[in-house]
């Protein structure tokens, strides 16, 4: 059985051994991994693999809607392969029938929640699932929307996962509006859902940037402060348009021209009732999660040149 460079890291990240051991080690045992493991242990060089210390920044961000209920969650995965597999899907739609039903105050809570049509806690189950796909699997944040109206939208297959939360009044099924709302919110990545809520000193620095630029550009730069001072204030509302939700330009300008809120507002009359945004939440997989990168080639070099001396 033969194996490749990419077995010899998978190895090295597993047992924390050089990776001339490791190579030794799948020599020795003719690519079988697990076999290699145990090879590198009974040498002395090895303790255990350690799934639970490697990087798992795949895996999904999933939002559904279950009886009335909106959750969102993140649950990562080392590989993307894993995060397609029927188990890794199965476990995260179990846990979002969790929260929905038990509304657990954390992860931690989450974790130890009995999971469904077992008498395993969310922990155990989990241990039994890394061993099976043999891969670190980590839950790593989770959200609810227990009132109003919440619509979900998945994108790219678990690339985002958005929950909208939409006060709906007259009746009216108000699921298309906030599947558009939610592409939206994937496409533009809102900083904020408002205006309203962007903090004042973050609308000073802006007025200083413009202010800055006015003064760097030789057609401006003699023009009055004060007169500097309202040009940049005027060019506030096309800063909210770039960062806020509801003030951004609605994408789909085949359904309505104007920004998210009109969008919205709009939509609702059609329909014969009111529409109103409350709240969003937006994952994106991995995002902040420090992806482990080597640079094999350059470990290879390191090594050879180590050995020559």
């Amino acid at each position: 059985m033969a194996f490749t460079a990419q077995d010899v890291k998978k190895l090295r990240e597993m047992t924390n051994v050089g990776m001339m051991d490791c190579k030794k080690a799948l020599q020795a045992t003719d690519g079988d991994m697990d076999k290699a493991v145990d090879w590198l242990r009974e040498k002395g060089l090895a303790k255990a693999a350690k799934k639970a210390d490697r990087i798992a920044a795949e895996g999904v961000a999933y939002a559904t809607v279950i009886d009335g209920v909106g959750v969102v969650i993140e649950v990562n995965a080392e590989t993307d392969f894993a995060s397609k597999t029927d188990a890794f899907m199965g476990l995260v739609k179990s846990l979002c029938e969790i929260i929905a039903k038990d509304a657990p105050a954390d992860v931690e809570a989450l974790k130890a929640c009995t999971y469904p049509g077992t008498n395993l806690t969310v922990t155990e189950k989990m241990q039994e699932l890394v061993m099976s796909i043999g891969e670190n699997m980590q839950i790593r944040r989770f959200n609810r929307f227990a009132d109003n109206t919440s619509v979900s939208y998945v994108h790219m297959g678990g690339t985002h996962g958005v929950l909208v939360n939409l006060a709906v009044e007259g009746g009216i099924d108000a699921t298309e509006v906030g599947k558009n709302v939610a592409m939206q919110i994937a496409a533009m990545k809102a900083q904020y859902w408002d205006k309203s809520m962007v903090p004042a000193d973050v609308v000073e620095k802006e007025l200083a940037v413009q202010v800055a630029l006015m003064d760097n550009d030789p057609k401006m730069a003699n023009k009055p402060a004060q007169v500097k001072e309202k040009i940049a204030q005027g060019k506030i509302a096309a800063f909210y348009k770039d960062i806020c939700l509801l003030q951004q330009e609605f994408v789909r300008a085949d359904l309505y021209k104007g920004d998210v809120a009109g969008y919205i507002a709009d939509a609702g009359k059609k329909l014969g009732g009111k529409i109103t945004f409350v709240d969003a939440i937006h994952y994106t997989k991995g995002e902040g999660i420090e992806k482990k990168v080597d640079d094999f080639a350059a470990e290879v070099a390191a090594q050879i040149a180590g050995t020559a001396k």
